[in-house]
């Protein structure tokens, strides 16, 4: 039995336990099918301290060699026994020793053919021989818990196995090799250098005349630590973009051709399209991926006067798309262009002065080589670009636009950027402490009080990884950095 301070946290199918201790018991082993059906290799994985002795117990290895013999991290080729002793399957097998495993225990990794009945066979031997079905995400939560990888690099392998795009893999590949956990690890020890100080002081509170901690070095830390938080968590707003995709509203007048368009933009007939106006009566969204970036389209009600409930309140819904959105892409008809700008530009641009607002002339195959009338003028920075989506001309265009107004930067070893909900919320949490720490200092607040900031930042950053800051470590802190008494 093994006990751990943890939290309790749901990511995808990935199932973690915390803020209150947690009793596991580690003397199970578990076992469950680690590959999608209808492969032509199926994987099965057993982790847990009888993995290798239950599996030696349904293996013969060729020349009788077991698996208990074998070297760590080699592959065995063998066969799995059924119960009357048939040949179940010819498999590799590899062997994984504690602690150098995924999850830290002594693990087995069987391959075989990816029959759905040999897999359910194997498990089913298994099972009779001791395991039992993993839970979904335990291996990754015995990982965790084993102390193979924090809550953060645990998220990042639900984001991997999710990931849809070189954006999205990028992101989660840097997370998960420990890249925003290396950078919460050097705020940490600074905050907790800070924290050490300040409890240092009211050690000898009696003594009002003694500073350990010098109040214009305090600030300069405290100020670059508020620095590097804000970064961390203004990156969110690429990171949720990239990790969901780019939301891009497409908005205008009913019968602009909106619905034509997401269908064109992705190769399906998603949205109904008529000539009838006002059929679009909701917010209809789908994905897809445009150089390597993931784009979220958001097709919206047409924006008219009208007395129905229904369509009013889809329309409502489209506003508060066009709120949420990055990109705006305003449909308008070219045959009318001019007319339909001046009537919703009260409406739109207010709604867009923060967003890249692309005006999309539409229909432009049926000016029979016309060019539209006269536009308004429009603010600096919209782009106009002429297209026909029920043609499909100009989309090529369209797409290298909204490719180059992304800016998706490369995310590099180094690079840290937020994509969890969780983190950001954390975060934010964070910048809040260490804002009243700053704050405090200019209002000549006591130590007390500013030492409780510092303690509150702490414990959101280790929030993120799993951890917990115990008065233990701060005195421990203390007494490696200090000299008292000599």
């Amino acid at each position: 039995m093994k006990q751990k301070y943890a939290r309790l946290l749901i990511v995808g199918h990935i199932y973690f336990i915390q803020t209150s201790k947690i009793n596991m018991n580690f003397s199970e082993t578990i076992c469950a099918i680690a590959t999608a059906p209808g492969g032509a290799i199926g994987m099965i994985r057993v982790s847990g301290p009888d993995a290798i002795r239950i599996t030696d117990s349904i293996y013969k290895g060729v020349g009788g060699k077991s698996l208990s013999a074998a070297k760590p991290y080699t592959l065995s080729f063998g066969q799995i026994i059924g119960e009357k002793e048939e040949v179940v399957d010819e498999v590799l097998v590899s062997v994984f020793h504690a602690p150098h495993s995924y999850t830290g225990e002594n693990s087995v990794e069987i391959s075989c053919h990816g029959s759905a009945y040999i897999l359910q066979t194997v498990m089913q031997l298994l099972l009779q021989h001791g395991c039992r079905t993993a839970e979904p995400g335990e291996f990754t939560q015995r990982a965790f818990l084993n102390g193979k990888m924090d809550l953060s690099q645990a998220e990042a392998v639900a984001d991997l196995i999710a990931s849809s795009s070189a954006a999205t893999h990028r992101l989660a590949m840097s997370q998960m090799r420990g890249g925003f956990s290396r950078e919460l690890s050097q705020l940490r020890d600074q905050l907790l250098h800070l924290t050490s100080l300040m409890e240092l002081e009211l050690d000898f509170s009696d003594h009002e005349e003694l500073e350990f901690a010098d109040r214009s070095e305090l600030r300069t830390l405290a100020e670059k630590i508020e620095q590097v938080i804000r970064h961390l968590a203004q990156s969110f707003r690429l990171g949720n973009a990239i990790k969901n995709g780019f939301p891009v509203a497409i908005v205008g007048e009913t019968n602009a051709g909106k619905s034509t368009l997401l269908n064109a933009l992705l190769h399906e007939d998603r949205a109904i399209v008529s000539d009838i106006h006002g059929t679009t009566r909701d917010v209809i969204e789908d994905t897809v991926n445009l150089g390597g970036i993931t784009f979220r389209f958001i097709d919206t009600a047409g924006i008219r006067e009208t007395t129905d409930t229904i369509e009013s309140l889809g329309i409502e819904r489209s506003f508060q798309k066009m709120e949420q959105a990055q990109i705006v892409l305003w449909l308008v008809d070219s045959q009318c262009a001019a007319e339909q700008i001046r009537t919703l530009s009260p409406q739109i641009l207010p709604l867009c002065a923060d967003k890249k607002l692309v005006v999309v002339l539409n229909k432009a195959d049926l000016l029979a080589g016309a060019s539209p009338a006269h536009l308004p003028e429009l603010p600096e920075g919209v782009d106009v670009i002429s297209i026909s989506a029920r043609e499909k001309l100009g989309l090529e265009q369209l797409q290298n636009l909204l490719i180059a107004t992304a800016q998706l930067p490369e995310v590099g070893e180094g690079d840290v950027v937020v994509t969890n909900l969780r983190h950001y919320e954390a975060l934010t949490q964070a910048l809040e402490s260490i804002e009243r720490v700053l704050q405090g200092m200019d209002q000549g607040l006591s130590g007390d009080f500013i030492s409780q900031d510092l303690r509150e930042c702490l414990f959101h950053l280790a929030e993120i990884v799993g951890g917990e800051i115990t008065t233990d470590e701060v005195l421990g802190n203390i007494f490696k950095n200090f000299c008292i008494g000599k």
